[in-house]
């Protein structure tokens, strides 16, 4: 499971996570709602070691992400992280992009590598992209490519990051259909994620965030349906 227990958060003067604590369990899928700046993406980074803390803990089965000692490049295997933008290499194939970290990261032999990689293609509907350069394709097939390429890694954890954010509307189905997959068949996921739709559908429960802190948690039915906080209601209510 992922803990995060009585984390803070700083850059600077400015306090972006405020005393924020969250369990989420093998095989859940929690969303993360709330208005920008609120320090959803912040979590996220924070779970995956890119950002310190200036306090509390984040533990990753078992292990303290920010301890002293701590293999971050092993933790990282075990939890793919997919952002707003996909970040890839446009001087090579999608096979190639999606093959590097099994490579370069695991060890894997060069067909290994490839394996792995094109079975994860198959998975998020680019199988007849493989030889493809990343420009070659659309907004929401890049970004299924980025979900291949964490996947290839062989997580045990996803973390969205506003995946849909930087799509043009029409292609933003297809990438939510891609997680919805992930989501059935059992993946752990944290989805930052402005689709209230996807957040009332396939989550087990949503976290709403407002200025650095989980202002309210509960299932989808809760969230949506009766919240208790008034702010998760006013901010329902300017959303949908």
């Amino acid at each position: 499971m992922i803990e995060i227990d009585h984390v803070r958060k700083n850059f600077g003067e400015l306090t972006v996570l405020d005393d924020v604590s969250l369990t989420v369990n093998t095989g859940e899928v929690v969303s993360v709602i709330g208005g920008s700046g609120s320090g959803k993406s912040t979590m996220l980074m924070c779970i995956n070691g890119l950002e310190p803390i200036q306090k509390g803990r984040v533990v990753v089965d078992g292990v303290e992400v920010h301890a002293k000692g701590t293999d971050l490049n092993k933790l990282r295997q075990n939890i793919g992280i997919v952002f707003q933008q996909w970040n890839a290499f446009p001087h090579l194939t999608v096979l190639e992009n999606v093959t590097l970290a099994p490579r370069k990261v695991l060890g894997k032999s060069r067909d290994e590598a490839d394996a792995i990689a094109k079975k994860q293609l198959e998975h998020v509907g680019l199988g007849d992209k493989l030889k493809v350069f990343p420009g070659k394709l659309s907004g929401g097939q890049q970004q299924r490519m980025a979900i291949a390429r964490a996947l290839a890694m062989g997580p045990r954890y996803m973390l969205f990051d506003e995946v849909t954010s930087a799509l043009d509307p029409q292609l933003v189905g297809e990438v939510l259909d891609t997680m919805r997959l992930l989501a059935k068949e059992g993946m752990t996921m944290i989805v930052v994620t402005h689709e209230m739709a996807f957040a009332r559908e396939v989550s087990d429960r949503v976290a709403f965030f407002k200025a650095g802190k989980i202002h309210e948690i509960g299932t989808p039915e809760k969230i949506f349906g009766s919240p208790d906080r008034p702010e998760t209601a006013a901010f329902l209510k300017s959303v949908l």
